[in-house]
């Protein structure tokens, strides 16, 4: 015999499963996501330090996250235009250069470093041992720049060499880009650039750093290099460190799971948390585009220069 319990009861829980249903009516449009990376350190290093967290994501979002490491700044871009890169991370200015060119996206996070502040610094290395101690001993030499979104590497120097009274492609001899973080560096020490722009986050915490804790600087000799065999010769004002975004056009319910999944990692998953700043990192920042404003600003400011020149 069926009683009204009874029949109250199979109600409400097909209203539940109906909810539950709804909520995840997202998975039958993406039953897998991508999550793309611009590239700081070499493809192989990328991919160590961020499957732990394409691993927690997919744990938390229930569907496969597969990660993308890209060849350049601009494939995220493009990646994210075209809707097949539905979660990157990106530096500021490449996240910026996406806003300005039209791509529809959201921040989410950005990282919180080792000093308390969610943001970091460009600089301008030379070896120690060579004669160059200030922007002016570099005039006619060779200056490794990393991409051309690239905020440290390349936008955030021409910027603050321009306000100090340099003109990049004046007073050096000549710029080239590197590719990526590493590959200015290496261009340093294997003598194709006699400087190179890159990020500067703390004392202890560098790409330098970073590729040394590899083994990944040598000497002539051999002999691994560390953070004092690099003088920094230029060092910008602070820029806010770039976020993880994501497409706009995602379902509502997607994206606060994703916002959800990001805003608990140091929580949920310390050691995928972790893995993203060799354990240097405190936590993780919500973000805006507010944020950013400064620089779709700097932006602006050195793609009205480049049509000046």
């Amino acid at each position: 015999m069926i009683t009204r319990r009874m029949m109250a009861g199979a109600l409400a829980f097909g209203l539940l499963g109906g909810a539950a249903r709804a909520a995840d009516d997202w998975k039958t449009q993406y039953p897998e996501l991508t999550l793309a990376v611009i590239p700081v350190e070499n493809a192989s290093g990328t991919t160590d330090r961020y499957a732990p967290l394409t691993d927690y994501l997919t744990k938390s979002l229930g569907v496969p996250v597969k990660l993308r490491v890209a060849n350049d700044y601009a494939a995220v871009i493009e990646g994210q235009r075209a809707g097949n890169i539905q979660v990157a991370f990106y530096g500021p200015a490449s996240f910026a250069r996406a806003v300005m060119t039209g791509v529809k996206i959201d921040p989410i996070v950005n990282q919180k470093h080792e000093t308390g502040a969610s943001g970091y610094y460009s600089v301008i290395y030379v070896k120690a041992d060579s004669p160059y101690k200030t922007i002016e001993d570099l005039k006619g030499k060779n200056l490794a720049f990393v991409d051309p979104n690239s905020t440290s590497g390349n936008q955030a120097p021409r910027f603050f060499l321009k306000r100090a009274g340099f003109e990049v492609e004046k007073h050096f001899g000549k710029t080239f880009f590197a590719g990526s973080h590493e590959n200015a560096v290496l261009a340093l020490t294997q003598g194709t650039a006699d400087a190179a722009a890159n990020l500067w986050n703390s004392e202890t915490d560098t790409v330098v750093t970073r590729m040394a804790t590899k083994g990944l600087l040598k000497n002539a000799d051999g002999t691994p290099m560390k953070q004092s065999d690099f003088r920094v010769v230029f060092k910008s004002d602070f820029l806010p460190e770039g976020p993880f975004a994501m497409l706009d056009s995602l379902p509502e319910d997607l994206k606060t799971r994703i916002r959800t999944a990001f805003e608990e990692l140091p929580m949920k998953d310390k050691a995928a948390f972790d893995r993203l700043s060799d354990g240097k990192d405190q936590g993780l920042t919500p973000v805006t585009l507010k944020d950013y404003q400064p620089i779709i600003d700097m932006l602006k400011f050195n793609d009205e220069q480049r049509r000046k020149s």
